[in-house]
């Protein structure tokens, strides 16, 4: 047991030099990375897109499931928390 718990840690050492995070925080970065595609996904913008084109493809969405025009308001939601995710994400790029 004692042989597993070391193994682990030389490990989560290994990883740390390799790539300068700890294991945890690149499991963080790919539930992000997973959430940012279901975003660009959802609004049809791709990778690259910028700001104007994030904002251009939510007002879209937002016309078309609105619930004054036969949609729901979790689509609303979705939408909104899409459009905010990746506009976060700009800024932290543009900040870095």
């Amino acid at each position: 047991m004692a042989k597993l718990i070391v193994f682990a840690l030389l490990a989560c050492l290994a990883c740390r030099v390799l790539t300068q995070r700890w294991p945890w925080e690149l499991w963080a970065i790919s539930e992000r990375s997973q959430a940012e595609a279901q975003a660009r996904a959802l609004l049809g913008v791709d990778r690259a897109a910028r700001r104007e084109a994030i904002i251009e493809a939510h007002r879209r969405l937002i016309a078309r499931v609105h619930p004054d025009r036969g949609g729901s308001n979790d689509a609303v939601h979705a939408a909104n928390a899409a459009r905010d995710l990746l506009l976060a994400r700009l800024e932290r790029n543009e900040s870095e």
